[in-house]
This record gives structure tokens, sequence and C-alpha cells, in this order.
């Protein structure tokens, strides 16, 4: 059996082919909208875009998996499906903020995600070996 190259998970975006991108762009979609929930489900109260990146750079660096540009766009369809509220509140320090709180519907989903993410990753990892950086 052919292992699979691991380090073509570590180059940079303009390195990777374009299948490459796509692929991770179209991953990088459902764990970014899994994570905000979880982010907002531990919360001790509403959060704004920016101190929702902030938190995500503390618990780990996911610069490559999580795109700050994205988070904006999967808020404002996480509040669309009615997952997320938010709320503008003025700033002291610049424009007014966008705060958001996971509603009911949204701890529901993440239970339900949550337990989604638990069945594909050990799919996957079944599937491939268990680790592929063997």
């Amino acid at each position: 059996m052919v292992k699979p190259d691991v380090q073509k998970a570590f180059m940079t975006d303009e390195e990777m082919p374009p299948e490459d991108r796509k692929f991770r762009k179209e991953l990088s979609a459902g764990i970014t909208a899994l994570a905000l929930l979880g982010i907002m489900n531990g919360a001790s109260g509403p959060l704004y875009g920016y101190s929702v990146a902030k938190l995500m750079e503390e618990r780990g660096d996911n610069s490559r998996i999580v795109k700050h540009g994205t988070l904006y766009p999967v808020l404002r369809s996480l509040e669309a499906s009615g997952l997320l509220l938010s709320s503008v509140e003025p700033s002291v320090s610049g424009p007014p903020r966008r705060y958001y709180t996971i509603t009911p519907s949204g701890r529901d989903a993440l239970g339900r995600w949550t337990g989604i993410w638990k069945e594909t990753a050990v799919f996957m990892d079944g599937l491939l070996g268990g680790h592929t950086d063997e």
C-alpha cells in the first residue's frame, strides 16, 4: 500500500494545486460552522466576530483551517438559520459591533453536528488507516 504524501497538506494556499484549494475550502466551510457553534456555546456572554477569531487563535493555530474572512459569512448564515441571534451595540473604539449568542436551536444543532463530526472522524480514520503521518 502506498502512503499518501502528507507533507503536501502543509503547503501554502499559493503552492497548492487548485483541486487541493477547492477541497480545503469545502471542508473548511462545515468545520467553521461547527467551531463557531462550539465557541458560542462555551461563551459566558455575547461575542462579536473579532473576539470569536481571537478565541479560536488562543485555542490553536487555525489560520490554515478557518480563515478570518470566512467567519462573518458563516456567522450571518448561522443567524439566518436561527442557530444564533445577534444585536448591534455601539463601540467606544470604532464602529458599532454585532454581538452573537447561541440559541436553543443552535445548541441542539451543535449536539447533532458534534455527533456527525465524531462519526465522520471515526470513518475517515478507519478508511485512511488511522494516522496518515506515519
